[in-house]
């Protein structure tokens, strides 16, 4: 049969295929969220099969193979790596037109020159061989990263992170991406349980070389290790708030919610509320002072099935409204002039012609594209979830300025995803000039695929700045 993954794979007319392979087909990529592990990098690790690479940690294989029927045992469970692998071969065929369907056949393609079949029960056997004899040259992570010329990695990584695989690949000058942290400090405001909290805040403590007794003590351990990040080539941070919510909170309010839970006291959803805004403001404001991006990731209703607890596979879009608060978090930001570059990730496709609304109030003229409409991500990282983000910024705002695609991804052969939304976007683009909406200048349009790309990312982050 014809191969699936083809030249011209999701390129629908001449003129998407002309823009893919003279403008979009050879560029870098820089991969501003995701997270693979650090450590993982540092040691350049290998893998023995396939299963390992391609099925541990994939929550999205593990959701559609449990859709098939496919007992939690050859998921996350005891069976061996070969049993997983079957098992996932047998869901193949019950993916037609789920995204796995392609991301798996370009993996299949890009890594493993595996370009002439259809992963199936039928053809499992092969396809393990095939792979395992490329694994078995000693197929590493640094590998795929040089093969899909990969640039800058940012990771997610805790304040309290003593960041110790960032320091050794900064000393490691094989390493030829860019490997660095992001700031992520969602645990500092999650008030749920007074015991998991403090628990947190003493390796926090540590790492920052301090004690932290009140609220004071806190804001200036965090802004230590923000300190410590920066100087390790953080240039992002970002949050994943299930849903946003956003009150006025004083200092007085703030100091008295913390002592409390410092002293083991339950913490009431508003008080729980108003801490979560006052860290949030404190922590735009790092971020603005250091001319770092921010990044809101929202809309998750995570570990909806409590039998199998905080299990990876089992989150769902939420349906709850956020824009009024998110407009309230903005603008307070901007009325103290520490508003930083911000990327606005919307988990619910109800929600792109709101986010794409809500950035045209805090452009401000010093950044090109400033506050940002993120990428189509996680339940939305597809064909039709990408068109449509890419629809709603078009029609509101400024497509040009996109800064593109992320993975968002655990796993080290997803840096095709890049691929298949430069395809996305050129075919879009292909259509339009086709449909005479825009114009047939290739040069034009092509310099506009190289900015949402490459070019726009590369500038908008400042990752080659190292102020201190």
């Amino acid at each position: 049969m014809a191969a699936f993954i083809h030249k011209d794979f999701l390129l629908e007319n001449d003129a998407a295929s002309k823009l893919y392979h003279e403008f979009a087909a050879s560029l870098p990529i820089i991969d501003f969220h995701c997270h693979l592990p650090p450590e993982e990098i540092a040691e350049n690790k290998q893998w023995s099969n396939l299963s390992q690479v391609w099925l541990d940690g994939d929550h999205y294989k593990w959701r559609a193979m449990r859709s098939n029927g496919i007992d939690e045992h050859f998921i996350t469970g005891a069976a061996s790596d070969r049993e997983k692998f079957n098992a996932f071969a047998a869901t193949m065929p019950y993916l037609l037109r789920n995204p796995l369907y392609h991301w798996s056949h370009l993996e299949l393609a890009r890594y493993f020159g595996i370009d002439d079949l259809l992963l199936s029960p039928e053809t499992a056997d092969e396809v393990w061989d095939r792979t395992s004899e490329v694994l078995q040259q000693g197929l590493s992570v640094r590998q795929l990263m040089q093969q899909s010329r990969v640039e800058v990695v940012c990771t997610t990584d805790d304040p309290a992170d003593p960041l110790e695989h960032h320091h050794r690949m900064a000393e490691d000058p094989t390493i030829t991406t860019s490997v660095l942290p992001t700031w992520r400090p969602d645990q500092c405001f999650d008030l749920e349980s007074a015991e998991t909290f403090n628990a947190y805040i003493n390796p926090l403590a540590s790492s920052a070389g301090c004690t932290i007794s009140d609220y004071d003590d806190l804001i200036s351990a965090l802004r230590c290790r923000h300190k410590v990040f920066h100087q390790m080539g953080c240039r992002l941070s970002d949050h994943g708030l299930d849903v946003f919510t956003f009150t006025d909170t004083s200092e007085s309010q703030a100091r008295s919610i913390f002592s409390r839970i410092r002293n083991g006291e339950p913490i009431e959803a508003p008080d729980r509320c108003r801490f979560r805004s006052a860290m949030l403001l404190e922590f735009a404001r790092m971020d603005a002072e250091k001319g770092w991006t921010k990044q809101l990731h929202i809309g998750a209703l995570r570990f909806n099935n409590s039998r199998m607890g905080k299990t990876l596979g089992f989150d769902s879009i939420d349906d709850r409204g956020y824009a009024a608060p998110l407009s309230r978090y903005l603008d307070t930001l901007d009325r103290e002039q520490k508003l930083p570059k911000t990327i606005l990730y919307n988990l619910n496709p109800r929600d792109n012609e709101m986010m794409a609304t809500m950035i045209g109030n805090f452009q401000d003229g010093s950044t090109a594209g400033k506050i940002q409409l993120g990428s189509g991500w996680w339940f939305m990282d597809q064909k039709d979830g990408m068109e449509r983000q890419m629809e709603a910024l078009s029609q509101m705002g400024l497509l040009r300025r996109f800064v593109g695609m992320v993975t968002d991804s655990r796993s080290f052969l997803s840096y095709t995803r890049h691929e298949y939304f430069r395809r996305v976007l050129c075919n879009l683009l292909g259509k339009d000039i086709q449909k005479g909406l825009l114009p047939p200048d290739f040069d034009f349009i092509g310099a506009m695929i190289q900015d949402i790309c490459y070019n726009n990312a590369n500038a908008y982050f400042g990752f080659n700045h190292h102020e201190q």
